[in-house]
């Protein structure tokens, strides 16, 4: 079960909403659909949640590059909404970089006779290319809203959205569109 919330800072507080994913492909778009949350330009956060799984959070700041960290990146790499948010530069990777096998170098042809030669390379390779069980990302995100690196590394799953609205006063405005 997945749910997902845009909270636009105003000059009143924290406004809430509920957000559909379904339409959004990339990290732009995602970014996109923060910023028209907000049309004065002011901080915007997506909360993203699996139950129990992993949670991640984007911040948009008027034009600026987004700001993401996610919680487990392993476990979000399993998810649709978590792939959004796990880029190449998040990751710590060459931009562009392979995820798998170039499928016009292997040998398809049903001929093949036991383990290639480079089959321990590629092994190495996909073991640089896994995506660590720990958190990755900009942990200080929301450090100059009251939330320190501390405090976000040691969120459970299971509650740290609530736990991250409680914090910035906005967890009424939050179980609003839950």
């Amino acid at each position: 079960m997945y749910f997902a919330a845009l909270l636009a800072r105003t000059e009143d507080g924290w406004e809430a909403s509920d957000t559909e994913l379904d339409d959004v492909e990339t990290l732009s778009d995602l970014a996109d659909l923060a910023r028209e949350a907000s049309p004065d330009e002011d901080t915007v956060l997506v909360l993203i949640e699996q139950e129990e799984s992993w949670f991640g959070v984007v911040r948009v700041d008027g034009e600026d590059d987004p700001r993401i960290y996610v919680s487990d990146a392993a476990a979000a790499r399993r998810s649709a909404y978590g792939e959004l948010l796990l880029t190449d530069e998040l990751l710590g990777r060459e931009p562009g970089a392979d995820d798998g096998p170039d499928l016009d170098s292997l040998d398809l042809d049903g001929t093949e006779d036991g383990e290639s030669e480079d089959a321990e390379e590629e092994e190495e390779g996909a073991a640089a290319d896994a995506v660590p069980h720990s958190p990755v990302g900009d942990s200080e995100i929301l450090e100059d809203l009251g939330i320190g690196e501390k405090e976000l590394r040691a969120l459970d799953a299971d509650d740290a959205l609530g736990t991250i609205a409680e914090a910035l006063g906005a967890s009424e405005v939050l179980e609003t569109v839950r």
